[in-house]
């Protein structure tokens, strides 16, 4: 049987905790707590279900969007929201006009071991991350659990194809 054509090597990327980020960014949250005062108008605070995540590029190369590749060992539902964020060393406030949309959500059902997902939205989430693979070191994300959700829970991969 004919193939369409040589396959195109695949690069799966993983999206790993950033501890320390997560770490600075509830500090925020309690400092803000502690001192009594309020966030900055359009700052977007760490809730305690929200971490965050990195995707480190490489190198900066031509990347097709293949697939999301989320792994949930339960029940229950993360969702994935991009930020245009570039953290900075001295950690600049993350600002809710910085979150990219849409979100790319993905959930299991009780009674089932497969993992549904929002098919267009984490779509176009993944096709938009193929651009920013261009100029990007690092992306970041917010991985919101819910449902009984935790990060030990998941595993979240990006699948690209190189170009």
């Amino acid at each position: 049987m004919a193939e369409d054509g040589p396959q195109k090597p695949q690069l799966t990327m993983p999206l790993v905790l950033d501890e320390d980020l997560t770490k600075q960014m509830r500090l925020r949250v309690e400092s803000l707590k502690q001192r009594g005062e309020k966030r900055q108008d359009g700052e977007k605070l760490l809730r305690p279900a929200e971490f965050v995540y990195r995707l480190d590029f490489v190198q900066q190369q031509r990347l097709q969007f293949e697939r999301w590749d989320v792994m949930l060992d339960k029940p229950g539902k993360v969702t994935i929201t991009g930020t245009s964020q570039n953290w900075t060393p001295d950690l600049t406030n993350l600002m809710t006009r910085q979150l990219l949309d849409p979100a790319a959500i993905f959930w299991r059902k009780e009674d089932s071991d497969a993992v549904d997902w929002n098919e267009a939205d984490a779509q176009e989430f993944g096709e938009r991350l193929s651009e920013l693979a261009k100029i990007r070191k690092v992306m970041f994300f917010l991985l919101t659990f819910g449902e009984g959700m935790e990060p030990a829970n998941v595993k979240a991969a990006v699948v690209f194809n190189q170009l």
